[in-house]
């Protein structure tokens, strides 16, 4: 169930008593509270997770800063973090009550300690800390792309091995989930992540931020070959992502079309889209055949997609095809929680909890922590590549 309620002067989204699962057993029962604060969005929820291993969303509040980022065409750093401190301390108390619960009631507190924006991390790191020593909890840390990669354990019972999809405004990676804190990385982008490929077509094209969703917008009303956009890196033996020449060709035949009509606009985004959608089957198809030649998977593992992007309902559905055709099940989570959120935080970190896996209070945030530590770094025209 999903509601929403104001706390002051900002709205926030709150989803209560939602998807009651089963994975794996574990020691110990938890109710663990989990702190988001790695980019432009402050959430706090609160899970459950008995002996069996059941999780129940008890409270998920996300505070988004759209407003905040919007004149500037993208999330600035600086003001994510003070926006972070400004109510962070309003949703926390808003998730425990929404709970039905105080700190006491809490065995421990999780809270994403990278990658990410380093400012906003320190924040909600610092918060979780404070609390922990404070109230005598335990404290985990989250690696922000881990939660992201085991929410489908939460919502849909599913548990590893499968093939890990993982697209958002800073990340863009296919990655082997072995096992819970087991990950081999098969694929990364080599320069932008597919978010941000989609913000800056969205600001080409003035079209606002943030850009996903007013690109997919737009793209409903066009025709989706009216541009024969590049499809970077198809066919390549590796399993990696290019999207810079892409986002290049949309700029070049925007640049053509000038004064540009909404007709145009829509069939940009459209074709855009579209390249988008061959290019992401292209390449999971490789990372399926590397995950089987090279590390032994069954030809049936899973599909599961994460992170923002994949709330793309165009993109969803050449997921599903490109499943269909590799004779695999895809499990992508509901759309709200594709995006940042912290109730993957707290489920994430109520599994270490039960595992034994705490942190000490002086665990450092970091900007960049890989899944896969062993991974090389990838290098391209971009940053992305180095850090995925």
């Amino acid at each position: 169930m999903v509601q929403s309620r104001t706390v002051g002067k900002s709205e926030f989204s709150v989803q209560i008593n939602g998807m009651a699962t089963k994975s794996p057993e574990h020691q110990h029962p938890a109710i663990v509270l989990g702190i988001e604060t790695s980019c432009d969005e402050t959430a706090a929820a609160v899970i459950r997770l008995d002996k069996a291993g059941r999780g129940e969303i008890l409270s998920n509040i996300i505070r988004s800063q759209w407003e905040e980022h919007e004149q500037f065409g993208g999330v600035v750093p600086e003001i994510a973090a003070r926006a972070h401190v400004e109510c962070l301390d309003e949703i926390i108390a808003l998730a425990l009550e929404t709970a039905g619960l105080d700190f006491q009631d809490l065995n421990a507190i999780a809270a994403t300690a990278g990658p990410g924006l380093i400012g906003g991390l320190l924040v909600g790191l610092t918060t979780a800390k404070s609390i922990a020593f404070a109230h005598n909890l335990d404290f985990v840390t989250v690696n922000h792309l881990e939660a992201h990669a085991l929410t489908v354990g939460l919502t849909d019972n599913q548990t590893p091995p499968y093939m890990l999809l993982l697209v958002s405004g800073g990340h863009t990676q296919i990655v082997l989930v072995r096992d819970f804190g087991s990950y081999v990385r098969l694929g990364t982008t080599i320069d932008d992540a597919l978010g941000e490929a989609f913000d800056k077509t969205a600001k080409l094209l003035d079209l606002g931020f943030p850009g996903g969703p007013a690109v997919e917008q737009h793209a409903r009303l066009g025709n989706p070959n009216r541009f024969d956009f590049p499809r970077p890196l198809r066919n390549r033996r590796e399993a990696h992502f290019s999207f810079a020449g892409l986002k290049t060709a949309v700029r070049r035949a925007a640049e053509k079309l000038q004064p540009i009509a909404d007709e145009d606009i829509a069939n940009l985004c459209a074709s855009f889209e579209n390249a988008i959608c061959d290019v992401v089957a292209d390449r999971l198809t490789r990372a399926h055949e590397i995950a089987k030649v090279e590390h032994g998977v069954d030809q049936d593992i899973p599909l599961v997609a994460a992170g923002g992007v994949a709330r793309n309902r165009k993109l969803r559905e050449a997921l599903k095809e490109t499943a269909n055709r590799l004779g695999c099940n895809l499990v992508v989570p509901p759309p709200e929680l594709c995006t940042d959120n912290a109730a993957m935080i707290a489920w994430a970190g109520a599994q270490q909890y039960a595992r034994g896996d705490t942190s000490d209070l002086d665990f450092s945030a970091r900007a960049r922590w890989p899944l896969d530590e062993a991974s090389q770094a990838v290098y391209g025209s971009g940053k992305h590549g180095a850090k995925a």
